[in-house]
């Protein structure tokens, strides 16, 4: 179970992923029918990658928030 997502949209979203060859979708012979999703080989890799970015935001996340505000504080460039 996912919360926040409607069986719908989950459906939707596991099949443009398994179009855009990041799962491999199983369907299985039995009552009820069962179906199993894995991750392909590249998804794997863009999960390390995207695991790397996470890292990032988290490391930097007072510094952005910090830049963010010393920005809000800056008057308007009337040249802008």
């Amino acid at each position: 179970m996912v919360e926040g997502i409607s069986r719908r949209m989950l459906t939707l979203t596991l099949r443009n992923l398994e179009r855009d060859g990041l799962l491999i979708r199983t369907v299985y012979p039995t009552v009820p029918p069962k179906v199993e999703y894995t991750a392909t080989e590249m998804a794997r890799e863009l999960h390390g990658s995207l695991a790397t970015l996470v890292g990032w935001a988290e490391r930097h996340r007072t510094d952005i928030a910090a830049a963010r505000t010393s920005d809000d504080w800056r008057p308007a460039d009337p040249a802008a």
